[in-house]
């Protein structure tokens, strides 16, 4: 009798630890990835001599990629710091930061893909709708994307009056002077209907405005997975 008991609660030991261990694969293949990204700068010469550089730095994603267990769905957790500083200037300047990141679904974002994201709220004025829905240009939240598409959101929504008084979004931080930055943490990237692989890829438009001339610049990050 004894004997029977042992080897019976041995057996129950043993089936216990395995789906423990079924319970731990499961948690394993959907934990959340957390991925270290290297930014990154670049210097320019304005037609003035103005010296422009662009840096990113502290960018990382934290990576879920199946929420609510389908393979459609991705959601991702970007932090990181864009700055923008000036020498070489003479009389006043300043300039926007416009912040964001372009987001593919079996698409090469690593080129052409992701050109129209960044300079789309530059060339616009830097004020858009802002569409939390997922379609048109996006200021985080959701997007909806199929096959060889790729779309662009911005990480800021500004609300201010327009000339005429009326509402607007805006896009962009103003500085003046010889230096300006946008910080962002935590901010939510959703993707929703991408059955296969998908990308993202940060983005810093910088348009920097001085007495004699007005030039844009975009800092590319470095694409990362999204499962």
């Amino acid at each position: 009798m004894n004997v029977r008991k042992t080897m019976a609660r041995a057996a129950g030991v043993a089936a216990a630890a395995t789906a423990a261990l079924g319970l731990l694969s499961t948690g394993a293949a959907n934990a959340d990835t957390f991925v270290p990204l290297p930014g990154g700068s670049i210097t320019e010469t304005m037609d003035d001599g103005t010296v422009v550089t662009i840096s990113m730095t502290g960018e990382s994603a934290n990576i879920n990629p199946s929420m609510g267990s389908t393979p459609l769905h991705r959601n991702a957790w970007v932090s990181g710091t864009a700055r923008v500083t000036l020498s070489g200037t003479n009389g006043a300047v300043g300039g926007k930061i416009v912040p964001g990141y372009v987001v593919g679904c079996q698409v090469n974002i690593s080129g052409g893909g992701a050109s129209g994201g960044a300079s789309g709220a530059l060339d616009a004025g830097d004020q858009v709708s802002v569409n939390k829905s997922g379609t048109g240009l996006n200021g985080g939240g959701n997007l909806t994307l199929g096959p060889g598409q790729s779309k662009a959101f911005y990480l800021l929504d500004q609300e201010a009056p327009d000339d005429f008084g009326s509402e607007a979004h805006y896009v962009r931080n103003k500085f003046s002077g010889s230096s300006g930055s946008v910080s962002w943490s935590d901010e939510t990237i959703g993707l929703n209907g991408c059955g296969g692989y998908a990308q993202a890829r940060s983005f810093v438009a910088v348009q920097v405005e001085t007495d004699n001339v007005i030039t844009a610049y975009t800092l590319w990050g470095q694409p990362f997975s999204l499962g």
